[in-house]
């Protein structure tokens, strides 16, 4: 088995499907292959991993609290999804053949479904037409540690009130000493980083940036004077955003979140739930009672709700749910959010029949 995950292989998967071709590229390089010996686990009951493990070739025991619940071979339908939530109530999967898998990093699978559906097509606003791979400055930018920490319904409007500015090699974008204005991203280009000091007053390099890397959000944050001076290597054009807007859009919006116990008594005076997942994993298994609304068609459902009700939302972890949150809650309807998502709902609250909205 070849070392260098491709996207067929990954669109073979659910959700990894739905992703866009950008998101599924970058997906691509993240990901590994990992191989299991024929009576070795995957996982076992109460480990938690940072990636979710798609079963590739071989077959596969997953244990439940009462023993072997379910056998799965790599290329059957079940196997389509996650190797964790094929049943939902699987506690370990110990490797019955030879095994190989796929490992997908939780967290970048979630903030990419979140961003592709919760606005996707801000990334062809934004880009020029004719650039092949101007999107991959975004991706690429999704994953920093900073962007991990927007709320994601803060995203796409941290996209929109960007601004392009074009720059010549030896400009200087931001100066070590100076007030803090502007967060930058490198959309094209190269740029330097340099600090001075007493004994290197002309500066001492620190480090060389290209597309995708933003700076500048240290002195935003801190309110501090700038650390570092950053200087163009070659001609490109950087993103920009005000400081203003950068830290009014780290702010979470006013969104209650529940634990399940919290949100089940909510429901059970009178609440709905929704999945905003994707259909294939509702379908594989969401909490009961529960209608499935997608993030991604929840603006055209929204008037299908009842705005007299309140609605609790839930994806797998909180980051697709805060979005449609956010969407819901500027339409006018009183929603919360369970905190943690799937993560904390007990195996005996999930349920596997459909029902759509």
């Amino acid at each position: 088995m070849a070392d260098n995950v491709n996207t067929q292989d990954l669109a073979r998967f659910s959700p990894l499907s739905s992703l866009s071709p950008d998101n599924l590229k970058e997906l691509s390089r993240k990901a590994r292959y990992v191989s299991v010996a024929a009576g070795r686990y995957l996982f076992r009951d109460g480990e938690r991993s940072d990636a979710q493990l798609f079963l590739v070739k071989g077959t596969v025991e997953l244990h439940g609290e009462n023993g072997i619940e379910q056998t799965v071979e790599g290329g059957s339908e079940p196997t389509r999804n996650a190797l964790d939530v094929i049943g939902p109530k699987a506690r370990a999967a110990r490797a019955s053949t030879d095994t190989v898998a796929l490992a997908v990093d939780r967290d970048l699978l979630d903030l990419m479904l979140t961003w592709d559906q919760t606005g996707s097509y801000r990334v062809e606003e934004l880009a020029d037409a004719g650039e092949e791979d101007d999107g991959d400055w975004m991706t690429r930018l999704l994953q920093t540690e900073c962007f991990r920490r927007i709320p994601p319904a803060n995203i796409q409007a941290i996209f929109m009130r960007m601004e392009p500015v074009g720059y010549n090699a030896g400009d200087v974008v931001i100066r070590q000493g100076e007030s803090g204005d502007y967060f930058y991203i490198i959309r094209e280009g190269r740029c330097l980083v340099t600090r001075a000091t007493k004994a290197k007053p002309d500066g001492i390099r620190l480090a060389e940036l290209g597309q995708g890397d933003s700076f500048g959000e240290e002195a935003l944050i801190s309110d501090k004077e700038r650390n570092a001076t950053v200087t163009m290597l070659t001609s490109g054009t950087l993103m920009r955003m005000s400081k203003e807007d950068f830290n009014s859009l780290l702010t979470e919006p006013l969104i209650e979140r529940l634990d399940f116990e919290s949100a089940s008594d909510v429901v059970a005076h009178g609440a709905g739930w929704i999945d905003v997942r994707l259909p294939a994993e509702f379908e594989n298994g969401h909490i009961q009672s529960a209608t499935n609304v997608p993030l991604f068609v929840l603006r055209m459902k929204a008037q299908k709700l009842d705005p007299a009700r309140t609605w609790v939302l839930y994806c797998d972890t909180g980051r697709r749910s805060s979005a449609a949150a956010f969407i819901l809650s500027e339409r006018g309807f009183d929603v919360r959010v369970l905190n943690n998502g799937l993560a904390g709902v007990p195996p005996e609250a999930i349920a596997t029949e459909t029902s759509a909205q």
